[in-house]
């Protein structure tokens, strides 16, 4: 199966899950609550914050009501307080290791993203399995060779990896990270992976989503309106 379902405690005492749609959206509320922040926002309203990230506020309000009670009737929410709670719900108050695989273009830009580090991500290794690849350094990490998965993982204790590989290559990829403990895979690969039960996949196809647009636009071109 490619992408499992992904859910969220609200609290180790509580039974009750997160829905996986509400899950997706907590980066967004994150990212927008940061923005607020940094312009020196220090409360904001339902109806604010839906706008900073694009939803509607009962949308908003909705979700949020999984995690708690976070506002204050007639004065919104305090910004650095709902981002902490909504970071620590998914997360990203730790430092979590990554490995990247495939050092191509994209493994390239993957590792020269600043936005990992800033948002709680790592990059602790970068592997390729070509040894022309092995002397680089990206943003100050050394390409390594493939065959030292294991021992990175070991080391770092890495649980999330990346594929940016060929798709011919990437289910191979695939399984040796499930086989040395990795058991949350973003895989950027044009081609569906199989892995077993408790890995979960996130699938980011570049190609699909400009498609997507492309089926949009043909639409605007002959006078239809989308949703």
């Amino acid at each position: 199966m490619e992408t499992r379902t992904l859910t969220a405690r609200t609290s180790p005492e509580s039974a009750r899950d997160i829905p996986e749609a509400t899950v997706a959206r907590l980066p967004v509320y994150l990212r927008a609550l940061t923005t607020l922040s940094e312009q020196g926002t220090g409360t904001c309203s339902s109806e604010e914050l839906a706008a900073a990230a694009g939803v509607n506020s009962a949308k908003l309000r909705k979700d949020l009501s999984y995690l708690g009670s976070y506002g204050t009737r007639g004065v919104g929410y305090d910004v650095d307080y709902l981002r902490y709670q909504i970071a620590r719900e998914i997360g990203v108050t730790q430092d979590w290791p990554v490995v990247i695989v495939g050092i191509g273009n994209l493994g390239h830009a993957l590792a020269n993203y600043s936005g990992f580090r800033s948002r709680g991500f790592r990059v602790v290794a970068l592997l390729d399995a070509d040894p022309d690849r092995h002397d680089e350094v990206v943003a100050g990490v050394d390409v390594r060779p493939f065959n030292e998965l294991e021992g990175i993982v070991t080391e770092h204790g890495v649980a999330i990896g990346v594929i940016a590989t060929p798709a011919l290559a990437a289910q191979d990829v695939a399984d040796r990270m499930v086989a040395t403990g990795i058991s949350s895979i973003l895989n950027f690969a044009p081609t569906v992976l199989s892995v077993p039960a408790g890995v979960d996949v996130r699938k980011v196809d570049l190609s699909i989503e400009l498609q997507i647009l492309a089926y949009h636009e043909q639409r605007k071109s002959h006078g239809q309106v989308t949703a």
